[in-house]
């Protein structure tokens, strides 16, 4: 990997892995000081709905939009971007928690899915919602295989690794005048 890659992994290591201490969960109402409302008791002004999260279907989706291109869990997939195997984090996590991380390292991740996959991955936000229950569930990332990933991504993968041989394991971008 070259200075800029090396760089680009870091960003989106550092935007990606939970922090060093896990957050507390905080469930049900929070209590109003006497006399104001609490938030079941008040008027709602903004209605949200919170998509089911299936980390079946995230695993597909992880293979099939290329995330395993540059991601990998069980040691299956790209070694550009931080693994997402569910041990490398603190456990629970809150999916908005992992938005916002991935909007972080949105730079840098939009400038390796247009060099290793020629695009930007489109993603719904049902569809990130599945992808972050994968990254977040042990059992469904155990399932986890390079049988999972079509055809064209593997062919994605295989080429970049042959375009990497030819090179001597060096991007176009790490040729310097006089190599």
């Amino acid at each position: 990997m070259n200075g800029r890659r090396v760089a680009i992994s870091l960003l989106l290591a550092a935007a990606l892995l939970p922090a060093g201490t896990a957050r507390a969960m905080n469930h049900g109402p929070k209590m109003a000081p006497a006399g104001r409302q609490t938030p079941s008791e008040a008027k709602p002004d903004a209605l949200m709905l919170m998509p089911l999260m299936s980390p079946e279907r995230g695993r597909k989706l992880f293979a099939s939009k290329g995330c395993v291109v540059c991601h990998s869990v069980n040691g299956v997939g790209g070694e550009d971007a931080p693994p997402l195997d569910f041990d490398n984090t603190n456990g629970y996590m809150n999916p908005f928690d992992f938005a916002a991380r991935m909007w972080a390292g949105a730079e840098a991740m939009i400038y390796l899915q247009q060099e290793e996959l020629g695009e930007q991955i489109s993603l719904t936000g049902q569809e990130l919602a599945d992808i972050i229950a994968f990254a977040h569930s042990p059992s469904e990332q155990s399932r986890f295989s390079m049988a999972d990933i079509p055809q064209r991504v593997r062919d994605m993968m295989h080429h970049r690794g042959e375009d990497e041989q030819e090179d001597g394991g060096r991007h176009e971008e790490d040729h310097v005048e006089g190599d």
